[in-house]
């Protein structure tokens, strides 16, 4: 009786042994092998591309989110700051050469009409003159329509076009350290000296974004580039929303790395060396510096070049490898640009899997040890 108790446990350990050694499935781990994700490859059992980086595949992928202004905003000019506006207000002196007058009361030389405000499609209305296209012209040149209109009906008319005030020619912004609304004056006729006026940007000016809505045209800029190139620098119109936002991109790290979390770009550009750095390097104790992937959804525009085809249509999931051991693998993961939505995944060397193995089949054999001497002990009493 005992000795069969004895080769069933002994039994039970050989299975538990076999079992662990043929997979490793069972055994905690943070992600797929290296084994496993080439076998998702095309030219075995799944649908990527799996690409290792080299100096041809860093020329290809290194592709920067491009931003910038179209023509409709560049070659606008700037509007000077006397020039009448929607919404503004003026005002009007008339002086006439006669006592009947048609608008200067009797015994007066002049007659006053203040707060003429400019209508939405750009008019004023004066009586006898009739309506006066004023948006768009400084007040000199209204003066000069008035005067041809009352010069008609009147001797020599003089006339006098004074800007009072408004909400025409203003701009609203948001996300800046002042935000609000902000008249456009003869200092802040420009998007930088605008954003200046309203105490600049209050998020990290490396990923602050600046994005103008004139109409329904939207242009957005870098900020840092309204100032390294001036051609960016646009000449604002009143109505102009401008908005201060920061840059919206990740990248997802997993895997055998410092920590595992989805991490904000902290800056216009950033390579996987930064990536791997930003969430505490690889892990000393467990990654495998010949495993890190970088798992993307390529357009077919940058992977048909990669592949070396041009039958590829749509978007395409593409793995890339780089291997830090390699002589140049510390500069091929410097000069490979992280992208938006990125997942950068570390393996774990094949040495710690194997180690777990065998703490389990060390474990299992010590439970099976226990349950050959507690038979031993039942078959004695």
């Amino acid at each position: 009786m005992n000795s069969n108790r004895l080769r069933l446990a002994r039994g039970a350990a050989l299975v538990a042994a076999i079992a662990l050694t043929a997979s490793c499935a069972a055994l905690p781990r943070s992600g797929p092998n290296k084994s496993e994700i080439f076998a998702g490859s095309v030219l075995r059992e799944g649908d990527s591309f799996i690409i290792t980086v080299d100096d041809r595949v860093n020329y290809i992928a290194s592709v920067a989110p491009s931003y910038g202004f179209d023509d409709a905003f560049l070659n606008a000019g700037i509007v000077g700051s006397d020039t009448i506006q929607p919404g503004d207000v003026l005002g009007l002196t008339i002086w006439e050469n006669v006592d009947d007058g048609l608008l200067v009361p009797q015994g007066q030389n002049a007659t006053v009409l203040d707060e003429v405000q400019v209508d939405g499609a750009g008019f004023i209305f004066v009586p006898y003159a009739g309506r006066i296209r004023a948006a768009g012209n400084t007040p000199e040149a209204i003066r000069r329509l008035i005067t041809e209109k009352l010069g008609d009906q009147t001797p020599d008319p003089q006339v006098q076009v004074r800007r009072l005030a408004g909400d025409g020619a203003t701009v609203s912004i948001v996300g800046a350290s002042g935000q609000g609304v902000f008249p456009i004056e003869r200092p802040t006729r420009t998007l930088s000296a605008m954003l200046a006026a309203a105490g600049g940007v209050s998020i990290q000016p490396e990923i602050a974004l600046v994005k103008v809505v004139r109409g329904d045209k939207v242009g957005t800029v870098w900020f840092q580039d309204l100032y390294d190139h001036p051609a960016n620098d646009i000449a604002l119109r009143g109505g102009d929303r401008i908005i201060i936002e920061a840059d919206q991109r990740s990248f997802t790290a997993l895997g055998a790395t410092g920590s595992q979390t989805e991490v904000p770009f902290e800056s216009r550009t950033i390579s996987a060396i930064e990536a791997l750095a930003q969430v505490g390097g690889l892990s000393s104790s467990t990654a495998d510096p010949t495993g890190v992937f970088v798992f993307r959804n390529e357009p077919a525009e940058i992977a048909n070049p990669l592949t070396g085809r041009t039958d590829l249509t749509g978007s395409q999931r593409v793995v890339y490898v780089l291997d830090l051991t390699k002589p140049n693998g510390m500069f091929m993961a410097r000069d490979f640009a992280i992208r938006d939505e990125d997942t950068v995944y570390v393996t774990e060397a094949p040495i710690v899997q194997f180690n777990k193995t065998i703490s389990a089949l060390t474990g299992t054999l010590s439970s099976v040890t226990g349950l050959t001497s507690a038979a031993n002990n039942t078959t004695a009493q």
